[in-house]
């Protein structure tokens, strides 16, 4: 029980620590918006520490499976970073900030190619009619972009490196997918792999179909460049990591229902052996 209230008042604090980031490295932050980003804070940590403290699961996926939650804040907290970093480069810049500013800039340019994600998501939020601002959101985006190809990779080679869901250890379905109801009917391995194929082919499109969303909304809003840095952070991060993370999501339940159907052979091979051999007496 300690163990478990220490762990959940460290993923707190670690949620807090990612929604302030922000507001703590960009410049010019007012007074009335750090009290509502802490208060957002506050928030999100508390719930942070009710679901990792509860015996019992409600929302958080994957709660007793590490590394995979770990690795995707990890994903989320440095696109957070490095996007606040950039940003401030343009009314305080600093050595670091101007070297983020610079690689973002050349990471940018080299992913915005025609039809490319970068380069439709930077057409969304960008200005047309201020170059220096439409630089600043393709060096945002296209950083993102990069880091939630890169974490992908990384995740993938770590669950496959490490034999996620562990072959040796009990993995309860019902605590880390506590959204997916095994009894609801139809074979678990069967809708397992087809909610995987779902968020696989949804974090595919997603780069794609939230700029075209934008694009349909822009007429009533003002470009994001315009607005708060915060804005233009946020929701470039969003439109990162959620895709990510829905392909992250989408291979997890193929290795969840991968390891079923290996434990299902595993066992009729032992009833197959047991039947033989009582037969045989």
């Amino acid at each position: 029980m300690v163990s478990r209230m220490t762990g959940a008042l460290l993923r707190a604090f670690l949620v807090m620590i990612l929604i302030a980031t922000p507001s703590a490295i960009l410049p010019g932050v007012g007074a009335d918006t750090q009290q509502m980003v802490a208060l957002f804070a506050l928030f999100a940590g508390a719930l942070t520490f009710v679901e990792y403290n509860a015996v019992y699961p409600s929302m958080v996926e994957f709660r007793d499976a590490p590394p995979f939650n770990r690795l995707r804040f990890a994903m989320l907290f440095l696109i957070v970073l490095f996007l606040s970093l950039i940003l401030a480069a343009a009314e305080a810049p600093t050595p670091l900030n101007r070297l983020f500013r610079a690689l973002g800039l050349v990471i940018g340019h080299a992913l915005d190619f025609p039809y490319s994600p970068v380069r439709l998501a930077t057409l969304a939020m960008a200005d047309a009619l201020d170059p220096e601002r439409t630089a600043l959101a393709r060096a945002a985006v296209g950083t993102a972009y990069l880091m939630s190809i890169v974490a992908l990779i990384v995740v993938v080679a770590a669950l496959r490196i490490k034999g996620w869901p562990a072959r040796h250890q009990a993995f309860n379905v019902w605590v880390n997918l506590p959204t997916f109801e095994p009894t609801a009917g139809g074979d678990v391995v069967e809708r397992l792999e087809r909610d995987a194929r779902i968020n696989l082919s949804l974090g595919v499109l997603l780069p794609f179909l939230i700029p075209a969303a934008m694009v349909l909304v822009s007429a009533s809003f003002a470009p994001l460049t315009r607005g708060s840095p915060q804005t233009l952070i946020w929701t470039v991060a969003a439109w990162a990591f959620l895709p990510a993370s829905l392909v992250m999501r989408g291979v997890a339940m193929a290795r969840i229902a991968a390891m079923i159907r290996s434990k299902r052979e595993v066992a009729a091979a032992g009833s197959d052996k047991a039947g033989k051999a009582v037969a045989t007496a």
